[in-house]
Parts: C-alpha cells; structure tokens; sequence
C-alpha cells in the first residue's frame, strides 16, 4: 500500500512552508548594502519576479517531469515513499548505480557531451537545467532570503535546491525500482556545482548584466476535479545584446520549452521576445534504466518588463497545452488585488483555464475545465 502523500518526509516542501511564513517584509529595491549586489531578484512587484519564492520554486521545479505529456500529474498517485527509497538506493551506492550501466555509457551520457543522439544527451539538460538553472535559481533563493531578512541566506538556499532538486529526482522515480544513474549525476555532481559556481560574483555578472538571464517559470495551478497539478515547471530566459543593433538582443528560451529568437526592448523598460524551437512532449524508455523525450515543435511570444515575465503565449505540435495562455501579476487589477491568469488547450480544442492566487500569499492557483482535457 503506498503511504499517504502527507505522512512522507517531503524536506523541500517542508523547508519551504517552514521558511516563508517566517521571512519578514522584503527590503526596498535599493537596499543593495554593505557590498551584497543582487544579480537576479530585485523585489519587483509585478510579473515573474513577484511570484519567486522558495515554495514557488519547490512545485515548479520538483514536480517539473510532470507537465510531460505522457507523464500522469495526479500529485495524490505519485508513489513517494518507493520514489524516496529509489532515489537514496542509487544515491547512498553511486558506484554499484554507474556499473549496472557502465562507467563509458554514463560519462558519455550524463557528463561529456560527445554525442547530439537523442538516447545519449542526457548531459544537455543536466548542464542547462541543473548547473545552469539551478545555480541561477540557487543565487536568486541567496537574494530572496537576504532581502526577506532570513539569517544565513546562502545555507538556506543551498538547502532549498538540494531538497527541491530531491523531490524531483522522488517525483520523477515514483514507482521505479531499480538503478539508474539520473540522480547520481544530477545530486553528487551537477547540483553541488551549480552552486559553487554561482557562488562567484564574476558569474553571476556574467549571467545576470552580459546575459540577462530571469527567472520566467510558469503559474502553477490546481484542478481540483482531476486532483492534478497543472502549469507548472520552471523556464528561464537569456538575451545577448547584438553589437550595433541599438535595443535588439538574440533571446533564448528554455526550460520545459526550448525557444531561439530575437528581442526588442523600448524605453521604459518593456520589451517584446519571439521564438522558435521545441517542447519536451512524451517520454520514452531508451533501455530499462534510462528514458529521453520526444520533442515537438514550438513557438512562443513574451512580453515582459525590466526582466520580469508580464505575459506569454506558447504553441507546440503537441496534445497537451498545444496553446498556453499566462498572463501575470501586475498587467490588471480587480478589487485591488493583481491576479495571474492561466488558459490552454490541447490539439482538440478543448481548455483548461486557471487563476493565481500569488497576490492571496498562495504559492497555487486555482484551475477548471480539466476535464475536457481528458
């Protein structure tokens, strides 16, 4: 019998719900003292950047495998104490793990990228989600903290990626026994990396002023007819400044989407992004320990302000969220509060629509329509 979801130790959940409501009122926007610069939260109140928070970042980024289109986002389903006890067999024995498969087939796959085959490129996302997004997503949690007046902010955000990024590995593992090499990867070396690599002020510069890179993650909702977790997983994006095109930038997208394209940015700070690429769509089993995705083509369109994501429209040759709506915080008001705004559909037409709750202090919305999903 699979125990009840609220009886397991879920750390990354628990560290959030326990930091959060502790964290005080965040500092002004100015208030970048005694030589502590911030690269990537700035404390705006509007879009994107008003949804980071470590809860937020927590259901985005450790139920992110569940917005695959084969993938069940039953979150109440998910298997969490074999995905737990999967997760540690293969982590607390990395050796005994990497031989069931090979050490050559593990570096190539996981580590040295040496191969562009589908079922050999697992390096891609672990070094532009894990070492990349996640230090990014490490040093805004650092910001985060340190602005909300949390004490230690740099143990806390180190804490807060490493027990999401677990959850994640638990989500993605659920009912799975046996070895697989994912988590040994991700949680003994590119996670570990990621944050001292972002722990340099250089990189973060470098990220934050050459690049641009945000934080865009989505709005995660809850329909509570299906019981399943929708709209969620963590994006982020970059623009490059192109030498001699005053206010033109190469842009790229990616996260549970891949999107390249350009960017124009006008006085006041907003600015309009387009771009083609592909979606992680289906997954599929390669051998009986490792699984890729099939992609699909996609587009999107951003508008955002000073960085921070106000609205995006994705499309993608997929079934589900073939279109995806998201408006954010801060475009509207009603009744003196901002809401975020969610809508898709699938291939058929049929949608799925959702309100963020965020300017309530609820890390989740609220969606209806699922059904018509089915």
């Amino acid at each position: 019998m699979r125990p009840p979801l609220l009886s397991l130790v879920l750390p990354a959940l628990l560290i959030a719900f326990a930091v959060v409501p502790a964290a005080g009122a965040p500092a002004p926007p100015d208030s970048a003292a005694a030589g502590e610069p911030y690269y990537f939260y700035h404390g705006l109140d509007y879009g994107s950047e008003s949804l980071i928070n470590p809860l937020q970042l927590t259901i985005n980024g450790g139920f992110g495998i569940m917005q695959v289109s084969n993938r069940d986002n039953r979150i109440f389903d998910i298997d969490y104490g074999q995905g737990w006890k999967n997760v540690w067999k293969n982590v607390l024995d990395p050796t005994g793990c990497i031989q069931a498969d090979g050490w050559w087939h593990f570096l190539k796959r996981e580590i040295i990228p040496v191969s562009i085959d589908r079922g050999q490129a697992q390096y891609w996302p672990n070094y532009t989600q894990h070492l990349i997004g996640g230090g990014m997503s490490y040093r805004t949690q650092v910001e985060w903290y340190r602005r909300h007046g949390v004490a230690h902010s740099r143990t806390w955000a180190a804490v807060t990626l490493m027990s999401y990024h677990l959850l994640n590995e638990v989500v993605e593992n659920d009912d799975y026994d046996g070895w697989t090499t994912d988590p040994v990867a991700d949680l003994w070396i590119f996670d570990p990396l990621s944050i001292w690599l972002f722990s340099h002020d250089s990189v973060c510069r470098f990220f934050s002023e050459t690049l641009h890179m945000r934080d865009w993650s989505y709005q995660p909702v809850y329909d509570p007819e299906r019981r399943t977790l929708e709209n969620n997983g963590q994006n982020f994006s970059m623009k490059w400044d192109i030498p001699g095109w005053d206010r033109w930038s190469v842009f790229y997208h990616f996260g549970t989407h891949g999107e390249v394209g350009l960017s124009h940015t006008w006085d006041g700070g907003d600015c309009l992004s387009a771009g083609g690429g592909f979606k992680a769509d289906t997954l599929v089993d390669i051998t009986d320990r490792t699984k890729t995705v099939e992609l699909a083509v996609s587009g999107g369109v951003f508008w955002d302000r000073n960085g921070s994501l106000l609205a995006s429209l994705l499309v993608a040759k997929s079934k589900d969220y073939a279109q995806r709506l998201n408006v954010y915080p801060g475009v509207f008001k009603i009744a003196g509060l901002s809401p975020g705004l969610f809508a898709a559909w699938n291939r058929d037409g049929k949608g799925l629509f959702g309100i963020s709750l965020a300017s309530l202090g609820l890390p989740v919305g609220i969606s209806t329509g699922g059904s018509e999903l089915d």
